[in-house]
């Protein structure tokens, strides 16, 4: 059964949109297993902490998996990112502003996203193009953010998926922004059954991110 949000923000306001599938039919299970993981440790105390991000409930989709720390107003980096978003820019982006990812004309849209997600906060999805120019066929691509509290309790930290339908061909891939939805974190449904208690968390730090197999490679800058 297909899924429909109407467009929250931006020009695009009132565009309904059909965001369960690309036009090619591949699934966006990465984007809806991320979200339903994210919102089973929703708890009363507000939204999760970076630290109970265990990558083990992730695992087949760690290469579409990224956090991003914020750095200033409407700006975050990649702290950890999975090869798929490296394929995307055709380099290692961990440390590079989100905004890399996005056309110049987008990235006004993408730090008022941002800043939503920081302050209000609240669940993005957006919806990205890239056209097809310069030795490069069109591509569709979803990506979801969804805020985290860093160890210090303020909610500094996103853990996001970002998936592309299509064929990459010459990167950087830059992206636009058709359709969008944003939800304050009050409005999603909280899980009905107790939450599972997590031992190890998604923490920079920690080898298992160096292991074979692991599309998540660590940042160098120190998580405070």
């Amino acid at each position: 059964m297909k899924t429909f949000f109407g467009n929250r923000f931006g020009s695009n306001s009132g565009k309904i949109v059909a965001m369960d599938r690309f036009d090619s039919g591949r699934s966006l299970s990465p984007i809806r297993q991320v979200e339903a993981y994210w919102t089973a440790l929703l708890t009363g105390d507000g939204v999760p902490k970076r630290a109970q991000i265990d990558p083990r409930g992730l695992e087949n989709i760690l290469e579409y998996t990224f956090i991003l720390e914020r750095i200033a107003p409407g700006l975050a980096r990649f702290r950890l990112a999975g090869s798929h978003l490296n394929n995307l820019a055709g380099m290692e982006v961990r440390g590079m502003p989100l905004t890399a990812f996005f056309e110049p004309s987008a990235r006004g849209q993408v730090s008022d996203v941002l800043e939503q997600v920081f302050a209000r906060p609240a669940v993005a999805e957006l919806g990205l193009a890239s056209s097809g120019r310069l030795g490069r066929t069109q591509l569709q691509a979803r990506m979801i953010l969804l805020p985290l509290k860093s160890d210090l309790g303020d909610i500094s930290r996103v853990l996001g998926v970002m998936i592309s339908d299509g064929v990459i061909g010459a990167t950087p891939r830059r992206f636009t922004i058709p359709d969008s939805m944003v939800r304050t974190v009050s409005d999603v449904q909280l899980p009905q059954q107790p939450k599972q208690q997590i031992s190890t968390g998604f923490a920079e730090k920690q080898e298992e991110f160096k292991r074979p197999g692991s599309h998540l490679r660590l940042v160098a800058s120190r998580d405070d």
